[in-house]
């Protein structure tokens, strides 16, 4: 397994290779929503560096509602209108925000949380949630890990039945 340590933008996508290696092993087999959910959560909080929450809020219908994670405890339900995660879902394009503090409507679960990377989940036209991604870093993510989450997202999404 990875230890998280500070890498540069050249070992990104190496990395990023690996995780999606260690994640489709890690899935395989399993179609459970939940438990791939929990597996991936662990599997990038423990990976990457500097990093405060990593997990996935899911849709009901309605409204996201937190669904597995690593990190603080957690808002548990998010309106399609509100927050970066919010964005994220009614859009269906994944955002990336340098500073959270200056995202209107942005939704402050943990203060500490400075960045965000958010990717809608959605398969076969339909809206299954967010994979969610905070830093107390401003602008920790950048194009190489936007490519890698949505990498990851794409290998969760295909595990699912």
């Amino acid at each position: 397994m990875f230890e998280a340590a500070p890498i540069s933008a050249d070992s990104k996508p190496a990395l990023y290779a690996e995780l999606a290696a260690q994640a489709r092993a890690l899935l395989e087999g399993e179609h459970d929503r939940i438990a791939n959910a929990a597996n991936l959560s662990a599997l990038v909080y423990q990976a990457l560096p500097q990093l405060n929450w990593a997990g996935f809020y899911l849709y009901d219908g309605t409204e996201l509602v937190l669904g597995p994670f690593q990190g603080k405890p957690a808002c548990v339900r998010i309106p399609l209108n509100r927050g970066v995660c919010g964005a994220a879902a009614s859009q269906r394009r994944t955002q990336r925000v340098a500073d959270v503090h200056a995202f209107p409507g942005h939704i402050a679960c943990d203060a500490a949380s400075r960045s965000e990377i958010v990717v809608p989940l959605v398969r076969d036209g339909q809206l299954i949630g967010v994979w969610d991604v905070d830093s107390p870093v401003p602008d920790r993510f950048d194009a190489d890990d936007q490519a890698g989450m949505e990498a990851l997202c794409a290998i969760f999404l295909a595990s699912l039945r």
